[in-house]
């Protein structure tokens, strides 16, 4: 097996985000499922937009923003995603090389506009997304870039992505390319709501290729069909090697070779923006786990990044994750 050129490649939706701060009573008068991921058409995404006051907006994506954090803590990191051959295109390339990441995906010269999430951020930080998939979803095997797939030590697969069935043969493809070339296969559930329209394909992804799992309670929960989350931990813990479980205030519990270990969250002192934060906890585990540091180490990496990245609008670092390990001892 070659030496890997990348520590992480990613795979996901390419998506440019728009944040606004929002009340619970502008939520129910648009009929916005608080704290959730709704997909909705261009038309919905354009009225979205334009009420959404005083926004920010950012380059996001589940994937891409893991990718980021992982460039954050001074790893080399590479992305595949689609975008579209328009302005919001144009800013999600630019900030992906400003991070450091290279992204040389073919854009879509004709068909739908860059994704965007419109995201909206009630006082008590959490977020409500509403997402327009556009060019990021027409996504196919042919999108795969087999020799950036070898060069990276870990793939990082998106579960958002899972809407169409091209974008799910491609990740089936590339996840085959990193396997033949000896590397490991991480995959993100994204959302609950996203188990439950594909449960059977994940389920087929996480037993069949998955070498590193990352989800959420809820996701957990949907995955296995079960309110209880001791028996979905351990049918996780049949189906993969390594999983991350994150339980909000509650930390996370990772698997590995022995029993299960629960790591606590890192405090903050307010949070600002809940967006993002499972994303930078992916990126500060995968890096220590791309670093070869103990599963508990890893975890602390990635609650140091997701407390963060929720103490400021948006879904990306704003300070270096690198020298946030450094201060809490942790070299790598």
């Amino acid at each position: 097996m070659t030496a890997a050129k990348f520590d992480v490649v990613g795979l996901g939706n390419a998506i440019v985000d728009v944040l606004a701060r929002a009340d619970d009573a502008f939520l129910a008068r648009l009929g916005i499922h608080k704290d959730a991921m709704q997909l909705i058409e261009e038309p919905r995404a354009e009225e979205l937009t334009a009420l959404a006051k005083d926004a920010v907006i950012t380059s996001g994506g589940s994937g891409a923003n893991t990718i980021a954090g992982l460039s954050s803590f001074g790893a080399k990191a590479a992305y595949i995603g689609k975008i579209s051959n328009d302005e919001l295109g144009h800013q999600f390339m630019r900030e992906m090389m400003k991070a450091g990441v290279p992204f040389h995906t073919r854009p879509l010269e004709e068909g739908p506009a860059t994704a965007r999430s419109i995201i909206f951020v009630t006082e008590d930080g959490h977020r409500s997304m509403n997402t327009f998939l556009g060019a990021s979803v027409l996504f196919s095997k042919e999108d795969v870039d087999a020799d950036l797939v070898r060069s990276g030590q870990i793939l990082y697969l998106e579960g958002y992505l899972f809407d169409r069935d091209e974008a799910k043969e491609a990740f089936v493809h590339a996840a085959e390319i990193a396997k033949a070339a000896g590397r490991k296969v991480a995959v993100t559930l994204s959302d609950s709501f996203c188990v439950d329209r594909h449960r059977a394909s994940f389920r087929n992804l996480v037993k069949g290729f998955a070498d590193i799992v990352f989800a959420n309670e809820a996701e957990l929960l949907s995955l296995y069909e079960t309110e209880d989350f001791d028996a979905a931990l351990a049918a996780l813990h049949a189906d993969c090697a390594i999983a991350a479980v994150t339980r909000s205030a509650k930390g996370s519990v990772v698997i590995g070779d022995g029993a299960p270990i629960t790591v606590p969250a890192e405090p903050v002192a307010s949070v600002v923006d809940t967006t993002g934060a499972g994303d930078q906890y992916a990126a500060g585990f995968l890096f220590g786990v791309a670093r070869g540091l103990p599963l508990a180490t890893c975890a602390r990496l990635g609650h140091i990044a997701a407390a963060e990245v929720i103490s400021h609008i948006g879904p990306r670092p704003v300070v270096s994750y690198k020298e946030l390990a450094e201060t809490a001892g942790i070299r790598a």
